[in-house]
Order: structure tokens, then sequence, then C-alpha cells
């Protein structure tokens, strides 16, 4: 498990999450909620996909594009059933959460 890092809330324009991404050097950012908990997580590419429309980038919100919003890994969770769980869902990396919605860390498989 790797540390949380870069964390923005969902109401943050798509453009601007992409110069944070961008500026953190990081793959993935974490999304929270108005009330700070784990709304999901969402990558590089998930955020692209709405740069060719300058408009919509600028306007969007990052709660009203598609990213991974949970099932969450729960640090409970045993390593091969979190990384069984990756796997079947396609996920490169999962927020690992508490029992009240906030980040912990996230899970990353290794390639």
């Amino acid at each position: 498990m790797t540390s949380p890092g870069p964390q923005v809330g969902d109401d943050m324009i798509v453009d601007l999450a992409l110069a944070v991404l961008n500026g953190a050097r990081a793959e993935h950012l974490l999304v929270r909620d108005e009330d700070g908990r784990c709304a999901g997580l969402i990558t590089r590419s998930q955020m692209t996909a709405h740069r060719h429309d300058v408009w919509y980038a600028e306007e969007t919100r990052l709660r009203d594009i598609v990213y991974d919003r949970g099932l969450f890994t729960s640090p409970a969770m045993s390593v091969r059933d979190a990384e069984r769980a990756m796997r079947r869902r396609a996920l490169c990396a999962s927020p690992v959460i508490d029992e009240d919605g906030h980040a912990l860390g996230v899970l990353v498989l290794s390639r």
C-alpha cells in the first residue's frame, strides 16, 4: 500500500484536476466528496478523454464523468483477496478506506 497521494474534491473541474495530476507527477487522483470521504479514484486516461473538447474540460466537474467509485479495499481485507478483486475488475489501483470512508492509502498492483 502506498500513501493516498494527491486528493481533490469531486467538484473540481477536469482541467484543474489534470493540472494537479501533472504537477504531482501521479497516475491517479483520489476524489473526495463534500464530506471528505473517498468518492473514488480517477486516472489520467479517464480525464484526458475529455481534453479534446476544451469547453467540456473547462466546465465539467469530476463528479460528472465516469471513474472508479468502488467497491473499495478495506484494511481488514487480505492482500490476496484485494488483489483478486482488483484483477476481476481490471483495476491497477484501489483506494484503501476506513470504516468512515476516509482514504488510508492506495493499493497498487505490481505488473
